[in-house]
């Protein structure tokens, strides 16, 4: 299943939070947003519609940084005599290289461990885990960890932390329909389906 299925299939569930709690006009817009974006937090293991709008472009990234080696070279082989022009051009063509490897899932990383350092900061543990969410799901399998009753789980301790933070109940009720939804949309048991979901990892790989 497509993004935009998920993320409509968690808006509805976020809906239906706020209906079964008689929540105002206010409260059931933000279930609704909420149950959409956190049903697509699953797929951050993938380069997806959230990944990819809660990272910069890794084209982007890769094109400035290879810009900037450009410079340094050219400054070092302008500016610099003898052993410092050729670090400095060395140098140069090492960002230049490195840039070229850079990924959508490395940006995935860099941003997740800007996300753990922001909650650190802000004192925040809901930030903090989400952070390490990211950098986890970036190094790992599409639609393994964050596909299983261990993702749930962890991500159940960010919702619970989070409704605790801004203290609004059905928060954690509308975080955890909305990811669990994505899961179940996944199943095989839909014939849209080629792959299914392998719930109990790392203990079995059978897939649902």
């Amino acid at each position: 299943m497509n993004g935009t299925a998920h993320m409509i299939v968690g808006a509805s569930t976020g809906f239906a939070v706020a209906y079964a709690m008689q929540a105002d006009p206010t409260t059931t817009i933000m279930f609704v947003g909420l149950g959409g974006v956190t049903a697509l937090i699953p797929d951050m293991d993938t380069d997806g519609k959230l990944s990819n709008k809660i990272t910069f472009s890794y084209k982007f990234a890769r094109a400035t940084l290879q810009l900037m080696g450009v410079l340094i070279l050219l400054y070092s082989f302008l500016e610099h005599a003898n052993v410092m022009r050729w670090i400095g051009v060395g140098i140069g063509v090492g960002v230049i290289v490195l840039a070229s490897f850079l990924t959508q899932r490395m940006m995935l990383t860099l941003t997740g461990i800007g996300v753990v350092a922001a909650g650190i900061y802000i004192e925040k543990n809901w930030i903090l885990l989400l952070g390490v969410y990211m950098i986890i799901a970036s190094f790992v399998a599409h639609r393994s960890y964050t596909h299983s009753i261990i993702g749930v789980l962890f991500f159940g301790i960010i919702a619970y932390q989070f409704e605790a933070s801004v203290g609004i109940e059905g928060m954690f009720l509308t975080c955890m329909l909305g990811y669990i939804s994505h899961l179940i949309m996944d199943m095989k048991v839909f014939p849209f389906n080629k792959r299914g979901v392998r719930w109990f990892l790392p203990f079995s790989k059978k897939e649902f």
